[in-house]
């Protein structure tokens, strides 16, 4: 084994240690082409270490930071200071018990490991051998100054820090850190997607909750989780009161309505969200049969906030999983619900199961949720290679992205509003218009179209272009307005209209009659249908989608269709370069997944893109900025999740969740 020794304090050099040889003794005649760092330091650094990737406020004697390869075994720093007074109060002197801080560090990069006593007791006795051949003394004999607790090795940093979340019940510090997990939850969706800070926030608020002894009556359980719940909330969905300050005068209008618009949020949000912990404290069963619990409250309210208002199932847990495609594409076989059920199971599994390593059970209950997960990506891996068949593409498309200012689209005055309507239609097609003859069909984003259509109207645009095109506008008929797209051939005849049924609350339409002020009352369309159109010979059918419509899991295609494509017009500009526009596209790529649909998506000043059906961007125009896009899409297939149904597969997974804690529970009682 090959030794590198730094010498970050200067005082180490006066003793004469032998690191090669101490080295050697650990490894013997394996890993001799193996390399490790050993930082001779003091207290200052390792305390500065510790603080920093194990929020331990102390200096310890040894750290040993493993790198995970065969040959760069990793780091040890190794504290003087810490040395002198552990070897002075052993009665050793300081070469053995760094010798000894050595063979335990290069121990901990080789694998071993002392979270339980069976581990301590391997480790221990492998350590005994080692120093017996370097003529030390076993250290175990009478005081152990190696730390035998888990929370002094940086491989177990996560179990030591949910170890420490023990601060007195309702204390401030209590509430302080729920507030911080659920802060750092939101961290995992779109445009952070540190999936990571999402996985810690809700371990470790699981953690400190559910050891909570006394959790009162409903209401005061609800106070308990509150803090993580309202922040979560609030930090998820702050952007959506940007639209407020998009255009000078709404912001007069509305912008005394920030400060409640955000603690509604905060209030609204965070009862939804503390729904599943509520329900894990209140219901007192064993740890195993807790984590299925917890993971299918979850998921209960996941599908229960599809039909709230209008509902809104913004950013399921499953979509942190974004960045890992094969994980992702699991959503094909069970949808959103699935996937956030496994993330939320193993995650209160791997903590029961840290929490009570002597309860096979929580093994158990942790293995059952590995295993979906192993199970959903081996279907995701292939419902790629299902969504690569280009044998059925679409004829080609040109999106447009006007990416004009809500400000530029606004107006003061009736000349005003037909001079800005008349210049924005101009525009529009002088955007559309080059090399359009290589384009089938062109596609406009939701209301991008300013004047109101009615009944016998015809399209200028379409006609202009010679082109099949689709647009947003608005639309009146029956005394009633609605938010539309417009299907129009080439000359110019609107052969179809399409209305949003799924409406924006406090945006679109008012929930709560005039209590809350609102900018549009809209009438909802009659809801999901197929399009078809003639393209120069080729037949072309999608799903329409109007802006959030595409969210809703399950509710664009109607049952027993299979139509090429989805094409969803929005207008994202309302919310600008806030997180929420960015998350837009993440709930448009796990529609695609699940559906097993290609995507055409327009977006006035958003990111407007081709999504192929496993959910990646083929191709995407950035935020704010204005340009056309050419493209096709393939892949479009029947999947699992779409075939089945959100409702029916929120029947098995409860079906299976219920099964699975039956059993865990009878094992249970049968051991008492």
């Amino acid at each position: 084994m090959n030794v590198f020794l730094n010498y970050n304090n200067k005082r180490w050099r006066k003793y004469e240690i032998d690191f090669q040889k101490i080295a050697n003794a650990v490894v013997g005649s394996m890993h001799k082409e193996s390399e490790v760092s050993i930082i001779l330091t003091d207290d200052k650094e390792i305390h500065a270490l510790n603080l920093k990737y194990r929020n331990i406020d102390k200096p310890t004697n040894v750290l040993s930071f493993e790198l995970g390869d065969d040959i760069l075994l990793g780091d040890i720093y190794i504290s003087l200071d810490t040395v002198i007074k552990e070897a002075r109060e052993a009665k050793i002197s300081v070469a053995e018990h760094t010798a000894h801080m050595v063979v335990h560090g290069i121990l901990h990069l080789l694998g071993y490991d002392h979270l339980n006593d069976k581990e301590a007791k391997v480790m221990e006795s492998k350590e005994i051998k080692i120093l017996q051949k370097l003529g030390i003394k076993n250290p175990y004999e009478e005081d152990a100054f190696v730390c035998n607790s888990k929370e002094c090795c940086p491989g177990n940093k996560f179990m030591s820090w949910l170890n420490k979340l023990n601060f007195r019940e309702n204390s401030f510090w209590q509430y302080f850190t729920l507030a911080f997990l659920g802060f750092i939850t939101s961290l995992g969706f779109a445009p952070f997607h540190m999936w990571w800070a999402s996985l810690i926030g809700i371990a470790g608020a699981y953690k400190c909750l559910t050891r909570i002894n006394n959790v009162g009556n409903l209401f005061k359980t609800f106070v308990k989780v509150l803090p993580f719940s309202f922040v979560y909330a609030v930090s998820m969905f702050w952007w959506v009161v940007n639209s407020i300050y998009v255009v000078p005068e709404l912001t007069q209008q509305f912008a005394i309505w920030t400060l409640p618009a955000l603690i509604g949020i905060g209030i609204f949000g965070g009862i939804i969200f503390a729904l599943p912990f509520v329900v894990v404290l209140r219901i007192r069963t064993f740890p195993a049969c807790r984590a299925f619990l917890f993971a299918s409250a979850w998921v209960v309210v996941l599908w229960l906030r599809e039909w709230l208002l209008t509902g809104f199932p913004w950013n399921p847990i499953a979509n942190i999983t974004m960045p890992f495609p094969v994980v992702a594409n699991s959503m094909s076989l069970w949808g959103a619900l699935g996937l956030s059920f496994i993330i939320i199971g193993l995650i209160a599994s791997l903590v029961e199961l840290l929490s009570n390593r002597k309860n096979k059970t929580t093994y158990i209950s942790f293995f059952v949720f590995l295993v979906l997960l192993i199970v959903g990506s081996v279907y995701g891996y292939n419902n790629i290679k299902k969504s690569d068949n280009m044998g059925n593409a679409t004829p080609v498309i040109r999106i447009v992205q006007p990416a004009q200012s809500a400000t530029q689209k606004a107006t003061h005055s009736r000349a005003d509003a037909l001079r800005n309507a008349e210049e924005n239609v101009k525009m529009l097609m002088r955007l559309a218009l080059p090399e359009s003859e290589k384009v089938d069909l062109v596609v406009f984003p939701e209301t991008s179209y300013p004047f109101v259509i009615m009944d016998g109207d015809y399209m200028p645009i379409s006609d202009f272009m010679n082109k099949n095109i689709v647009v947003g506008s608005q639309y009146y008929s029956g005394g009633k307005m609605y938010n539309s797209m417009l299907i129009s051939s080439e000359n110019g005849s609107i052969d179809k209209i399409y209305s949003k049924s799924h409406l924006v609350p406090f945006g679109e339409y008012r929930p709560l009659g005039d209590i809350i002020p609102t900018p549009g009352q809209l009438a909802s369309g009659q809801g999901a249908e197929i399009i078809s159109l003639e393209l120069n010979g080729r037949t072309l059918t999608f799903a329409p989608a109007i802006c959030y419509e595409i969210i809703f899991s399950d509710s664009l295609v109607p049952r027993q269709t299979q139509p090429d494509a989805i094409i969803n017009i929005t207008n994202d500009t309302w919310f600008g370069r806030t997180p929420g526009t960015y998350q837009h596209l993440d709930m448009v790529r796990r529609y695609a997944i699940e559906s097993g649909l290609p995507i055409i998506r327009a977006n006035y000043s958003g990111i407007s893109a081709f999504v192929s059906a496993s959910g990646q961007i083929i191709s995407a125009l950035p935020i704010a900025q204005s340009g056309i896009l050419d493209g096709f899409v393939w892949g479009a297939h029947m999947t699992p999740y779409r075939f089945i149904g959100r409702d029916g597969w929120m029947i098995v997974i409860l079906l299976f969740s219920c099964i699975c804690t039956i059993s865990l529970y009878a094992k249970e009682k049968y051991k008492k």
